[in-house]
Formats: structure tokens, C-alpha cells, sequence
């Protein structure tokens, strides 16, 4: 039997992936989907100008991107109000957790976070060690008040929180987030993953307040922007907590090709304004199609509508796998009670044409 010299931490980890990627299931049933609902990926894809920024980079991908990535970040830096000194630029929010993880983590650390949240993060924790301590959900919203009592309750060094959530759409104003932050104890770094930011109300996100190194907040190139594939994101803090990323992050991860792209998106504001138009359009058809079918929905504030299916986790799964049958991708939850849903990107009008079709079938049928 060979043995391999693996840390004790490696030796111990099951082989686990966050995500199976809908190309591995493609694979596995040995055809492609007609309709790809299940990745919360912008359909409207990225700005013409992003396109055209990113087909100019790749004749220059010999050389390696500008591993300061300096003129994107100050690019953001203007667009936020902020200085460049609090902007870290990494291979969209899953890089940036893990260099985050780094930092905060190591075996034994507790770390606090929702049953049945982003299971990266988890994924990023569990990689160096850390126990993870988790609250449950409360009216299919993150439980902000219980996540501050965990984390006085175990010491935690770190707390996230999704904001819009993930899976759910749901969210808090950002008065209660504020709220949060003052009732977290002093030793723990909030980790706030605001991806889904563009498509929220006004007023979710709380102000940034750059003095505060209790709290790093994550934003990506990858739902609104529609940019998911070029795998790049970035973080907002306190100028000493983004320096702290200079340790141990990837310099190089953030290819040419990206940077030049997300340069671009975040100079068409306008292309923006008409992805969240159009995102907000699917919301609501979803919606209606899912009441016309005798289901309800979540209020959702992302790029996606969780679809209660009225009964338990049994009977969700055999509605998704009735529309997988039917070629429609879509995910679910993976914790009670919120496993009750379906989770549905918003698509282009033929993608929920074809999802209505599949989900009429789909209830006959189960």
C-alpha cells in the first residue's frame, strides 16, 4: 500500500468538494442541459466593452497580470470612495476566503457561520483546521442576533454572513448588519460576503467604515457583471487588514485577462443598470410561475428565487430530479428546513420558458 507524506490535517480530510459543477453532472448523465439554472451565473453575460477589453488582453497572455492589479483597484477605489490601500483584488470570493482562512485559521480555531450557508467557507475552515460552530437559519434568514451569541460563546476568531444569503435570496437592511458588527466581540473579523450586493435594495449594505478592523467585506466580478468564469473579486477593509493579504496571497492569480475585463465592466455602469433590470424581471417570473403552479417563492434579493415546493426535503429532491431528467439544471438547499425549496438562477425568457414547461411536468408526474 503506498503511503504518502501528508500532514496529519490532509491525512484526516475527507475528500469532499463544496460543489459539484453542472459539467461533471453533464458528464455523468452523458448529455448537456438545455437550461443551466442552477449555478447563480449572470445569463446576460458581461458588457460588450468587457468583452471586447478582455479579446484585446488575450493577444498580450503571455505576459503575467500586474500582480498589484493596480489599476483595477483603483479604479474601485474610485467608484467606492475609498483609497486604493483598502481594496485586495483576488480569484473571485472563494480565493479570497481561502487567503482569509490563512490568515485567521488554524487547527482549533473556532470560527462561527450559519447551518446551511456558503458551504466554501466552510470548505476554506475546514482546509486549515478550524472547528466550525453553526446557527440555524430563522425564518429562512441568517440568524444575526445567534451568530453574535456563538461567537461570544466560543471565542470565535471569525464570523460569515451572506448578505443577500446563499441559497436563499433572503436578507437584513443594513442597520441590523451595523447592529451585528457592534455586538461582535473585538478579537473576531466579520466576514461579510456581499456577491449578490448589486441586485439588493438600497440601504442592505451597511456604510463602510474603513476605520473598523473587526469587518472585510467581499464583492465579485462574478453574478452582476456576469463575469463568473474569469475568477475575480475583491475584498473592502481597514488598510492594515487588506496589507495583512500581501503575506500569503496568490500575486499572480488574477490573470491579464480578467483584470482587463473587470477594468470594463466597472466603467459601464449603464450595462449594470441593465443586467439588475433584467434579473429583476426573471425574479418575478419565476415567481409567477411558480404560483401558477400552485407553489410560493422566497422574497429574493439575488440573482436567483428559492421556490418552496410544500413539503420536505423528499419531496424537493424528487422534483429536482425530475427537472434534471427534463434537462433543466437547477440546485437545492441542503439543510432543514430550508431543503423544502428549489433553488432557480434567473435565465433569459427561453431558459424559464423551459423551466415552466419542465416544472408543470415534473409536479405531474412526482
Amino acid at each position: 500500500m503506498t503511503t504518502y507524506p501528508f500532514t496529519p490535517l490532509i491525512q484526516d480530510l475527507p475528500a469532499t468538494v463544496p460543489f459539484v459543477g453542472p459539467e461533471a453532472q453533464e458528464r455523468a448523465r452523458g448529455r448537456a442541459f438545455k437550461a443551466r439554472l442552477g449555478a447563480n451565473e449572470s445569463v446576460f453575460g458581461p458588457s460588450t466593452k468587457a468583452i471586447a477589453a478582455m479579446a484585446q488582453a488575450a493577444s498580450e497572455v503571455w505576459m503575467y497580470g500586474d500582480p498589484e492589479n493596480h489599476d483595477l483597484r483603483s479604479a474601485l477605489a474610485s467608484h467606492h470612495g475609498v483609497s486604493a490601500e483598502n481594496i485586495v483584488v483576488g480569484e473571485g470570493i472563494d480565493g479570497l476566503l481561502h487567503v482569509a482562512a490563512q490568515m485567521f485559521v488554524e487547527p482549533e480555531t473556532p470560527v462561527v457561520t450559519s447551518e446551511g450557508g456558503y458551504p466554501t467557507f466552510n470548505y476554506q475552515i475546514n482546509g486549515q483546521g478550524g472547528t466550525l460552530h453553526t446557527v440555524p437559519f430563522v425564518d429562512d434568514r441568517e440568524n444575526l442576533e445567534g451568530l453574535a451569541a456563538k461567537a461570544h460563546e466560543v471565542g470565535a476568531r471569525l464570523v460569515y454572513v451572506a448578505n443577500p444569503d446563499n441559497p436563499m435570496g433572503t436578507w437584513w437592511d443594513g442597520r441590523a448588519l451595523e447592529k451585528l458588527i457592534d455586538q461582535l466581540p473585538d478579537d473576531c473579523v466579520l466576514c461579510l460576503d456581499e456577491a449578490y450586493i448589486d441586485f439588493a435594495p438600497k440601504g442592505t449594505a451597511p456604510p463602510l467604515d474603513l476605520t473598523n478592523s473587526k469587518v472585510l467585506r467581499f464583492r465579485t466580478f462574478s453574478k452582476a457583471y456576469g463575469m463568473a468564469g474569469a475568477r475575480i473579486g475583491f475584498a473592502i477593509g481597514e488598510a492594515g487588514l487588506i496589507k495583512a493579504f500581501d503575506k500569503v496571497r496568490n500575486h499572480f492569480g488574477v490573470n491579464r485577462v480578467a483584470q482587463a475585463g473587470a477594468l470594463a465592466a466597472l466603467g459601464d455602469q449603464a450595462y449594470l443598470d441593465s443586467v439588475i433590470g433584467n434579473v429583476a424581471a426573471g425574479r418575478d417570473r419565476v415567481a409567477a410561475i411558480a404560483e401558477a403552479n400552485g407553489l410560493s417563492t422566497l422574497p429574493s434579493a439575488t440573482n436567483f428565487v428559492a421556490v418552496d415546493c410544500g413539503g420536505d426535503e423528499t419531496h424537493a429532491k424528487a422534483l429536482l430530479a425530475k427537472l434534471l431528467d427534463q434537462d433543466v439544471f437547477v440546485r437545492m438547499p441542503w439543510v432543514a428546513p430550508q431543503n423544502r425549496c428549489i433553488r432557480v438562477s434567473v435565465g433569459k425568457p427561453k431558459d424559464l420558458d423551459m423551466f415552466e414547461q419542465a416544472l408543470r411536468q415534473a409536479l405531474a408526474e412526482i
